[in-house]
């Protein structure tokens, strides 16, 4: 029974990772947008993005520390 909880609790965690991948998703998606209007700032609105992408996979990787928490530890 305790082992099905554990599980099921690591399944519901990763669900932050489909949200995570959405996120970069539209991270770079901006970038191409931004840049396509105005092609001088690129370089610049590329660290932006490189920053961006950071903070999203961040919150990735505390999702799935998260369900290895719960999968090996609870």
């Amino acid at each position: 029974m305790l082992e099905g909880a554990k599980l099921i609790g690591a399944g519901a965690a990763t669900i932050a990772l489909a949200g995570a991948a959405v996120g970069i998703g539209n991270v770079f998606s901006s970038l191409i947008h931004s840049v396509a209007r105005n092609p001088s700032l690129a370089k610049k609105l590329f660290g932006y993005a490189i920053l961006g992408f950071a903070l999203t996979e961040a919150i990735a990787l505390f999702a799935l520390m998260m369900a290895f928490l719960i999968l090996f530890v609870f």
